[in-house]
């Protein structure tokens, strides 16, 4: 039976500061160095946490020692992003591309299944990877993210236009020496409603891996993804054996909450959609205790 419940937690100011950087390990798959986050007890059922763009694998720092009980935490940071290094040119960064090279992750650390989770433009990549995969995945938990032809979002059109022409690497590889900026409603503010009470630690491991090649690898990162890879996987989505369930920020600047209702549609196995009332994009590491539950009762619920 398909519910929606509403949960009407108050964003704290401050929730986000609740743990700063991850310790990260490295390992090579298909001669792409990624580095990531392994943590909980390594005999558990896995889950997989995927990131977006801007960000990397600390989105989830409040998220997976509250679960680390229940499964072993997997948080990659994507390529160019966090501690993973900019790929060779002939890498595939498409979602396609990042997809398969999250399926080697898996591969490699001997994960047959996992509980994927994902936010943002990770949130395209676990389509994909759900959707190509079909066999890696146990369950799907999608947050507010990219779903089919809204991709990029018209609010983030005028950042792609800027990555086509150079610009945007720049720009937040300089946002990464003034952390007000980085802070404000220019930057990090575009995804997080309290984005000040972000520790310094946290806004430079998000901004500083941009410094080195000015963002050159993030932009090839951003105009690599194509629509057609969304659109054209809408058929698999429909066969998706895996239980999933959508979690939406309401007050995303980017992602409406229809968007939600669209993968409803798109995933017939989706079991719920739960709406955080004011939530913004990056609510899963700030309101992470309103995330935690939903993901412990539907593993416990899918056992």
């Amino acid at each position: 039976m398909t519910t929606t419940p509403h949960i009407t937690t108050e964003a704290e100011p401050g929730a986000a500061a609740k743990t700063t950087v991850l310790e990260r390990k490295t390992i090579e798959v298909d001669g792409v160095r990624l580095a990531y986050v392994d943590a909980g007890a390594g005999d558990a059922p896995a889950a997989l946490f995927v990131h977006g763009v801007l960000v990397n694998a600390d989105l989830w720092r409040n998220v997976i020692f509250d679960v680390a009980d229940q499964r072993r935490c997997i948080a990659p940071d994507l390529p160019a992003h966090g501690g993973s290094p900019v790929p060779a040119p002939d890498s595939d960064l498409s979602l396609h591309g990042l997809a398969r090279l999250l399926d080697g992750l898996c591969e490699q650390l001997g994960l047959e299944q996992v509980d994927l989770v994902a936010n943002d433009t990770g949130g395209a990549v676990a389509q994909v990877l759900a959707a190509r995969y079909p066999q890696r995945i146990r369950t799907l938990t999608l947050t507010n993210c990219d779903v089919h032809d809204n991709f990029p979002p018209p609010a983030f059109k005028p950042f792609m236009d800027m990555a086509v022409a150079g610009e945007f690497g720049p720009v937040i590889a300089a946002m990464a020496g003034d952390r007000d900026l980085a802070r404000s409603d220019m930057g990090l503010g575009t995804g997080y409603a309290h984005a000040a009470q972000l520790s310094d630690e946290v806004v430079d491991s998000y901004l500083r891996p941009f410094v080195a090649d000015e963002g050159r690898g993030l932009e090839r990162l951003l105009k690599a993804g194509r629509v057609e890879e969304l659109t054209g996987i809408a058929p698999l989505l429909a066969t998706l054996p895996a239980p999933a369930q959508v979690a939406w920020g309401t007050a995303d600047i980017f992602f409406a909450p229809e968007w939600a209702e669209r993968l409803r549609s798109l995933i017939p196995s989706v079991q719920r959609v739960t709406l955080i009332p004011d939530a913004m994009l990056f609510w899963v590491d700030e309101r992470a205790t309103d995330l935690v539950p939903l993901l412990r009762d539907f593993w416990e619920d899918n056992a």
